[in-house]
């Protein structure tokens, strides 16, 4: 039986910061490829004109997806307050879009700022996950009170020291201990930190809301060496039918490129790397 599934592609892979001026480029494109979501990732939303976002999403039969970005700035796990207001501000900003173009959901490593990776006394530790847990739980409230949940995503070790793995985001959704907590995972995340894919998005089961790829090296879906059965296997045993979604970068903007340590481009053009992957998803999905 073919997954029940939709496909996504990040607007990560084409630019850096999406903005309205990105709209006519890439929904087009976007749609025509054969692509049902197109991901938004929402790094200012000062840039962004909603409204005209959601004229183009019906224009183009796009559904959407939010992503946030999580820098030292929006990092609910730092010691200043101060922070943690910004970053609920930024999170209310997301949200309030999300409503307005009918995502369901808001996604991405809200619990602390990427980067983040240090070998901290257990003491430490503990006290930045328990201000992840109360500060997380004030987030869901915010999402609940618009009618949305939010996807916690797991990050490498490289990129977090906090939630790395499909069982860590569980005891944080578990703690926080909200209804509208939920989990992303993350392909390019579990290659690194999962031992078994299949039984991760098992574990992560029913709250497990969204799903992205792409290689294990973060280049084009089937060119690599990730374990595609094991995703299906997973997906089918949790009855998955939300949107599978490629996330890579570009290497156009120096500062995204830097920061996902993209030294070279990892196809021989952003389009190609969506087409393409989209091609061997739907075959996959099959």
């Amino acid at each position: 039986m073919p997954l029940p599934i939709k496909f996504g592609v990040s607007t990560w892979l084409f630019t850096s910061p999406f903005q309205t001026a990105s709209i006519d480029e890439l929904f087009p494109k976007i749609a025509a490829m054969g692509f049902d979501t197109v991901e938004i990732a929402v790094e200012e939303p000062a840039l962004i004109d909603g409204h005209a976002v959601k004229i183009a999403l019906a224009k183009y039969n796009l559904k959407a997806v939010v992503c946030g970005a999580f820098g030292p700035t929006r990092d609910l796990t730092n010691e200043d307050p101060a922070i943690h207001e910004i970053c609920f501000k930024y999170i209310a900003d997301c949200l309030d879009l999300c409503a307005l173009w009918d995502t369901k959901f808001f996604a991405g490593p809200m619990y602390s700022a990427v980067g983040k990776a240090r070998m901290l006394p257990p003491e430490e530790r503990k006290a930045e996950w328990n201000l992840a847990v109360v500060n997380l739980r004030k987030v869901c409230n915010m999402a609940q009170e618009r009618g949305l949940e939010i996807a916690l995503e797991p990050l490498n070790r490289f990129e977090s020291d906090l939630v790395n793995t499909a069982w860590d985001v569980v005891r944080l959704v578990d703690e926080i201990d909200h209804p509208a907590a939920k989990i992303i995972l993350d392909g390019f995340h579990m290659n690194i930190e999962e031992p078994n894919i299949e039984e991760a998005i098992k574990l992560a089961g029913d709250k497990l809301i969204h799903v992205q790829v792409a290689e294990n090296y973060r280049g084009t879906p089937g060119t690599g060496q990730t374990n595609w059965g094991a995703y299906r296997k997973g997906l089918e045993a949790i009855n998955y039918k939300g949107t599978v979604s490629i996330e890579s970068f570009t290497p156009d903007n120096k500062e995204l490129a830097q920061a996902v340590c993209i030294w070279h481009p990892l196809a021989q053009s952003q389009d190609k790397f969506a087409a393409e992957g989209l091609a061997f998803l739907k075959q996959w999905a099959q």
